[in-house]
């Protein structure tokens, strides 16, 4: 069989800096510059998850998509959470899902409310007969100038996304959940190596880290794998919607060994691995996915 040709991971993909943008939380994909890749070109399964049922919440861009593509061509259906407003790309992302042949299934909503994040299991479950990997992937990030600033509302917002809300979503879906299923959390470098600027986001990443860990002692012996994937700085629409100035822009990821910043289509391996028959004693493990930059 031929091998694809090696590349050089300091030039794949984008390696300058970003142009100067800005949007309103969430952002989408269509508004920025350039826009990511999220392996829809490029992503070639050899159905390693066949027949998995997928749940991916925050899975209609960036991270979320890169992972809904690559997992439905792996196999599995895949079902997607997002918030009403991402409809746009939630169809965008679902049109790549089914062309690949797989099920998929938008499931809008907000991921604050509990009521919902219990709901999108359920429907998960009964659209598809039953639930085997659980990524655990949305999030919110936004420019802090200093603690002294940090409003009470803000922060309440970044700690029920990032923290309340994966809770809540694997609170419903461990009682379903068969041996060999798998649950994924996308933490993050900030967890081990903290920007002043993203205090609270940090703070709740590492909170997943001991999240994982915990969670993985617990469902070890019921046969059901916890892991995380910790990106480094990734080119998704959470980073222009962050509020960060146009020199921040400038040279986000520049600071990586290998120079750039990443794209969504380069984490989409990992969770396939960690889902997959290849990690089967896998568990309470966090990869690592950035550039390079050290936990």
């Amino acid at each position: 069989m031929t091998q694809p040709p090696m590349t050089d991971p300091t030039r794949k993909h984008h390696s300058e800096g970003f142009p100067a943008q800005s949007q309103e939380q969430p952002g989408l994909t269509g508004e920025m510059t350039p826009t990511p890749d999220h392996g829809e070109r490029t992503y070639q399964g050899s159905l390693d998850l066949s027949g998995r049922r997928a749940l991916i919440t925050g899975g209609d861009s960036g991270i979320g998509r890169a992972v809904a593509i690559a997992f439905a061509r792996e196999g599995a259906d895949v079902a997607i959470a997002h918030l009403p407003e991402e409809q746009e790309d939630a169809d965008d992302t679902l049109r790549w899902v089914t062309e690949s042949g797989a099920k998929g299934l938008s499931l809008p909503g907000d991921l604050l409310e509990e009521e919902y994040c219990a709901d999108i299991v359920e429907r998960t479950i009964a659209e598809f007969g039953g639930l085997d990997v659980l990524v655990l992937n949305a999030a919110y990030q936004k420019d802090r100038e200093g603690v002294e600033s940090l409003q009470t509302a803000e922060f309440d917002r970044v700690f029920r996304t990032n923290l309340y809300a994966p809770i809540f979503t694997a609170r419903a879906a461990v009682p379903h959940l068969e041996p060999g299923a798998s649950i994924i959390v996308t933490t993050s470098i900030q967890g081990f190596d903290p920007s002043p600027s993203l205090v609270d986001y940090a703070m709740t990443k590492a909170a997943q880290v001991a999240f994982v860990k915990a969670l993985a002692e617990e469902l070890g012996p019921r046969g059901i794998r916890v892991n995380g994937v910790a990106p480094g700085p990734i080119w998704t629409p959470l980073i222009p919607a962050t509020g960060w100035d146009a020199e921040r822009l400038a040279t986000f990821g520049q600071d990586t060994p290998l120079g750039r910043a990443g794209q969504p289509a380069e984490l989409a391996a990992a969770y396939v691995y960690l889902a997959g028959e290849g990690a089967s004693y896998v568990s309470g493990a966090i990869l690592p996915v950035t550039g390079g930059r050290g936990l």
